[in-house]
């Protein structure tokens, strides 16, 4: 009984959380035009959050770009269609890899940076500080930091495909023969822009609200110690990390199966 309690309690203050994230989210809503008509601090907060991050995303794009070539070529070659291979990476990037890759890492660069940001800041009495001159903290701090990170996230998994698909070239067509005409010209022939594109941009859009969320939702609500900003941040990471991946897994079932 206790073990069913327990269970219990557990998925109770699951629920109670998600809600509190669910009302945190309508806040910021209702505050957005208050720093939208300031976009100076959203300026700032992109490029905090997106142009700092560029470096990883840009070597870590080239790198699995170079991966999937060789992979992928490998593979198709097998079956003598090692032709194909910048059509497949090119699909596996836009559809899939990209989206997700991109978000984990920014997940894990810039939500909890703003995490330990916002953690610090509580920490320091400076949210209680703006409160007591009027200034709403959710307006000045939060919501600059939220449509940052949604403007960010999705630039910065374009970037990501194209370092990725610049790798499969590398890879394919120098170091192992591959025509350079066939590479470009089935790639363009098989990727399709409403189906591949623009789904691959709606995941990472969503996933971009997912992670953002949840940083300034932990930075926002953790306990105002050294040991509660550390808790807040860690949990932000592996929250968003398994949102991201569970969100996938429902992007990718109705955008590409049908359900």
């Amino acid at each position: 009984m206790k073990m069913i309690a327990a269970l219990g309690n557990h998925v109770n203050n699951r629920l109670m959380r998600l809600g509190y994230i669910s009302r945190f989210l309508i806040q910021i809503l209702l505050q957005s035009g208050t720093c939208l008509m300031r976009p100076r601090l959203v300026l700032r907060e992109t490029y905090f959050i997106g142009v700092q991050s560029l470096i990883i995303i840009l070597v870590s794009g080239i790198f699995v770009g170079l991966v999937l070539g060789l992979q992928m070529y490998d593979t198709l070659e097998r079956f003598g269609s090692g032709e194909g291979v910048g059509t497949v990476v090119a699909l596996a990037l836009v559809r899939e890899l990209g989206p997700v890759l991109s978000a984990l890492l920014f997940a894990s660069r810039a939500g909890t940076a703003v995490t330990a940001e916002i953690g610090l800041m509580k920490t320091t009495e400076q949210l209680s500080a703006m409160e007591m001159m009027a200034i709403e903290p959710v307006a000045r701090v939060i919501a600059p930091r939220f449509w940052a990170g949604i403007i960010s996230l999705p630039l910065l998994t374009s970037m990501f495909n194209v370092m990725g698909i610049a790798g499969g070239y590398l890879v394919a067509v120098p170091l192992l023969g591959v025509d350079v005409g066939i590479f470009w010209s089935q790639m363009q022939a098989s990727v399709d822009f409403s189906n591949d594109v623009m789904n691959g941009a709606i995941k990472s859009v969503v996933f971009a609200v997912a992670v953002i969320l949840i940083a300034v939702f932990e930075g926002y609500n953790s306990p105002p110690t050294a040991e509660g900003v550390s808790n807040a941040t860690t949990r932000a990471v592996v929250t968003s990390s398994l949102s991201i991946l569970a969100l996938d897994f429902v992007l990718t079932a109705f955008m590409f199966r049908g359900i």
